[in-house]
């Protein structure tokens, strides 16, 4: 079985695992009832970490079922694969030439040295990162909640907000009480950027550092400098796209009755980074979807198809993949005959597999607007097009047509989710692989095409 399959299925049946166990009636609230449908559809939202939900988290499942939620958005988070490596190395089983493959091309690596330390590296920075997150929130929940709920609400929302989940135990208004509480919104922010820089990034910079300290020269721009391609190319999209959507959003929003007019600078400013930041696959929400102007509608559904960056917990095409997409059209229209940046080019091999990512992702995308167009003819299109945008992006924001779902809406939503999650990461390793086995010294007869 190919790896791309592999990760493909391992995702499919972990999520059908946790659906069934979803269905058992003991992980239902008394008084509240799940059906297989519904049940499933929130097994596949928290292993895709996703965040778009058909029912309310908070009320409806019970203690254990919430336990499960999180245990599958922890799994999402991590990865299927990673996880499995995890119980290798815990049980001291060495981890074969075949499964050391698969986690290669999992996380999308250059080589096959030291994986090991790889899945032991990635797994301390998640449970630091969640630890650190959870401290912080009960600042906040503890005084509000009391000292047991209140760590419940911090650990939960913690892992949620790192893995990029976006679903809660506070209920159907999300983060939007808070939407002044700066400590609430520094933190979900912190945790949505940290874990969609990559962990390879974290890496980077962190070497970089320390290597920077020991020659005495320790400063931004050397230790900048020294980074490697991916750093500095996710780096400086992540900044663009993050100060960009803030600004944005606060100049269509500042004057909008219906979401930031009435309120003070800084908290609309404050407001518009967590949309911003939040559009890359996270799903919290301090405003009100379906109250954003139309300028807003479009510039969310751009960032949510974006996401994060590889090997970190987002989802979407990846900011490496519109940053090389973006170098390419620069480079052709320039007449260059290379791709480059910072003084490296970039591999056709890769700009190939961007092509294909980016292609895949819209053309899929298309494909469950029309289905659920069809399966939904009564649904606004721009909820259409918003809900399944949000979905393929593994991001979790709606503007409420989530709960409306028909059971084949759910199902459509469902397979978007899961295409979304393992889909730019398989169709990318796929791509690199057959490029990799393709002779170079075959090359078949030229001939015109007119284009444009």
């Amino acid at each position: 079985m190919k790896t791309a399959q592999i990760i493909a299925l391992s995702f499919a049946g972990v999520i059908f695992v946790g659906g069934f166990f979803l269905w058992l009636p003991f992980c239902t609230a008394p008084g509240e009832s799940t059906s297989f449908a519904d049940a499933l559809f929130t097994a596949t939202t928290s292993v895709c970490v996703t965040g778009l939900v058909t029912v309310t988290t908070a009320t409806h499942w019970s203690t254990i079922g919430k336990a499960a939620i999180l245990l599958l958005i922890q799994i999402g988070g991590i990865g299927v694969v990673s996880l499995a490596s995890i119980l290798f190395i815990g049980l001291h089983k060495k981890i074969s030439l075949r499964n050391r493959r698969l986690i290669k091309e999992s996380y999308n690596l250059d080589q096959m040295s030291g994986l090991v330390k790889v899945v032991r590296k990635t797994v301390l920075c998640i449970f630091v990162a969640e630890g650190t997150g959870a401290v912080l929130y009960a600042f906040c929940f503890v005084p509000q909640f009391g000292f047991r709920k209140g760590m419940v609400h911090a650990v939960f929302t913690a892992v949620s907000a790192f893995c990029n989940a976006g679903i809660d135990l506070l209920g159907e208004t999300s983060l939007a009480p808070y939407q002044g509480n700066v400590l609430v919104n520094l933190t979900t922010m912190a945790l949505i950027i940290s874990s969609g820089l990559g962990f390879i990034v974290w890496w980077d910079i962190w070497a970089k550092i320390k290597k920077a300290k020991q020659n005495h020269k320790l400063s931004v721009k050397k230790v900048y400098a020294t980074l490697r391609l991916q750093s500095k190319l996710v780096l400086k999209t992540t900044l663009i796209l993050v100060i960009g959507g803030t600004l944005l959003i606060f100049l269509f929003e500042r004057n909008n009755p219906d979401t930031f007019a009435g309120m003070s600078t800084g908290r609309q400013l404050l407001a518009s980074a967590f949309q911003s930041v939040t559009t890359r696959t996270a799903g919290f929400f301090t405003t009100d979807q379906a109250a954003f102007t139309n300028a807003t509608f479009v510039l969310c559904l751009v960032l949510m198809l974006i996401g994060g960056s590889p090997m970190g917990t987002a989802g979407g095409i990846k900011t490496t993949t519109i940053a090389v997409l973006v170098l390419s059209i620069r480079a052709n229209l320039r007449g260059d005959k290379d791709v480059e940046s910072h003084n490296r080019k970039i591999r056709s091999s890769y700009i190939r597999s961007a092509l294909v990512v980016a292609g895949m992702s819209l053309l899929v995308l298309l494909i469950m607007i029309m289905l659920l167009a069809v399966a939904m003819p009564q649904a606004d299109l721009m909820d259409v097009i918003y809900e399944l945008t949000s979905a393929l992006g593994t991001v979790g924001l709606s503007r409420g047509l989530t709960p409306h779902l028909s059971l084949a809406g759910k199902y459509i939503v469902m397979l978007t989710m899961y295409l979304g999650r393992i889909g730019p990461l398989t169709l990318g390793a796929a791509v690199v692989a057959r490029e990799q086995r393709r002779s170079e010294n075959i090359h078949l007869a030229e001939e015109d095409v007119m284009i444009g």
